[in-house]
């Protein structure tokens, strides 16, 4: 990636912003969208980054809870949009894990200093982990401080998509590069590109160790009709290098944005900020 500079900081207060921050070069420039808090003077403690899911932007309900108790708390925190997401350039359906992962790569490193927390809803778990590993990778372990990961889809291009689709459908996504996946809650049908599949198996992570190189809080809701709540368990299990809490909750869905939901995100965060790993 070519380091285009940093762009301004957007205080994401009284509807300033979005702000863009270009990522890639040549024709695989894009610039994806932002929004960050910071700091405020005096106040401790590592930023907060949100990772979101797919076809999810940041402005969900969510990533507006992590605001508000960033605010609250005098926390510098950043949310942005994936290509082909929410207000970022590019087409959805040319979109795959290596690239999503690039931006957030760029984001962590263009737009926070000192150590992060990251928080990785569904996708964006994949993404957290994927992100660490980079880091660790490439030396900048120290911008870690944990990761909270809500009903993380870890490998679900593989395992949730390719691997549930009929041979109809898989042979329309090899005839056609794309596959019009119907919808269970009668919404449009989700269309998935043979690019996202194959590309994502560049970054499986299940089937071996997983590090993430710092404590890690996984949520996940029994109801859980997206991510089977039994794979927060798997995931748990690869985790064996690493301090990891788990947090099952009984009544709850994939999205875990209920009230309840939120308040259990934002304790897990705490719980990392001082340094504890606690279920609640």
């Amino acid at each position: 990636m070519a380091n285009q500079g940093k762009p301004q900081i957007g205080i994401e207060e009284g509807g300033i912003g979005p702000h863009f921050l270009p990522v890639g070069s040549a024709t695989a420039c894009r610039r994806i969208a932002y929004l960050r808090r910071v700091r405020k003077p005096g106040m401790a403690g590592p930023g907060i980054v949100w990772l979101g899911g797919f076809k999810s932007d940041m402005r969900g309900r969510k990533a507006d809870h992590l605001d508000r108790y960033a605010a609250a708390t005098g926390r510098a925190y950043l949310r942005f949009d994936y290509s082909g997401h929410g207000v970022s350039e590019g087409c959805f359906e040319a979109g795959t894990i290596g690239a999503w992962l690039e931006e957030s790569l760029a984001a962590i490193r263009v737009l926070t200093g000192g150590p992060q927390i990251l928080v990785g809803s569904s996708m964006g778990g994949w993404l957290a982990l994927l992100a660490a590993r980079a880091l660790h990778e490439s030396l900048e372990a120290e911008r870690l401080k944990g990761l909270v990961l809500i009903a993380p889809a870890i490998d679900f291009t593989e395992t949730l998509l390719y691997a549930n689709m009929p041979d109809a459908a898989r042979e329309e996504l090899l005839q056609k590069g794309i596959w019009l996946r119907p919808s269970a809650n009668g919404h449009e049908p989700h269309l998935v590109a043979k690019a996202l599949i194959e590309e994502g198996r560049n970054h499986l992570l299940l089937g071996g160790a997983i590090r993430a190189h710092c404590p890690v809080h996984i949520l996940h809701g029994m109801r859980d009709e997206d991510v089977p709540w039994q794979s927060a368990m798997e995931l748990a299990e690869h985790l064996a290098g690493d301090p990891v809490s788990l947090t099952l909750i009984k009544d709850g869905g994939h999205r875990l944005s209920r009230e309840e939901d939120l308040a259990r995100i934002a304790k897990a965060v705490a719980a990392l900020t001082a340094g504890k790993e606690t279920a609640s």
